[in-house]
């Protein structure tokens, strides 16, 4: 009873898109973290606007991903 359950659970589109959007945020981050180590101790360019610009591609990434799999189904 309880395996229906977590398997309802699961197939929810909302839950399906946060445990997608939660993989990605994970690797996308740590890269992140990565790229702004080298961005800070390399160039000038200040590591907040590199993560201003971060933020804002990742999200064009993100729904980029999403199209991509709504046309697969």
């Amino acid at each position: 009873m309880n395996d229906s359950k977590i398997q309802v659970f699961l197939d929810n589109k909302i839950v399906k898109s946060f445990i997608a959007y939660s993989i990605f945020r994970a690797f996308y981050g740590f890269g992140i973290l990565i790229v702004t180590y080298f961005v800070d101790k390399e160039t000038e360019i200040p590591w907040w606007l590199f993560l201003g610009f971060s933020m804002i591609f990742s999200r064009i990434i993100f729904k980029e991903i999403k199209k991509r799999k709504k046309a697969e189904i």
